[in-house]
């Protein structure tokens, strides 16, 4: 296993999800998935509002991570795709500073 590969990580959620049968006990369903990230991302913030170690937010940021990975398994779609597709977007946008903090959106008419 080649921990810098995408396809061995993936691989990896991949066992995990076999390994809990998460197709057929419903691991899988997107809407649990949604839940479960949000869950996450309060944990996240939870890191960063109680001054939590580096160490614990690196660890809620791979719970998301495997979370994503998995949801792209379920969902049937090339995460790494859209990650590139995405990316080579979003240098194309601007930046706006927007209450003292930076934003790069597409900024549609949008009042923030």
């Amino acid at each position: 296993m080649n921990r810098d590969s995408y396809s061995d990580m993936l691989a990896e959620v991949q066992a995990f999800h076999d390994k809990h049968d998460f197709k057929n006990t419903g691991g899988e369903e997107l809407m649990y998935r949604i839940a479960l990230m949000a869950e996450e991302l309060g944990e996240i913030s939870a890191c960063a509002s109680k001054g939590k170690s580096v160490e614990q937010l690196a660890e809620e940021c791979a719970d998301l991570m495997i979370l994503l990975m998995g949801t792209a398994i379920a969902q049937n779609f090339d995460l790494k795709r859209a990650f590139w597709g995405k990316m080579e977007k979003i240098m194309k946008r601007e930046s706006k500073m927007i209450n003292g903090r930076i934003r790069v959106s597409e900024f549609r008419d949008q009042v923030l």
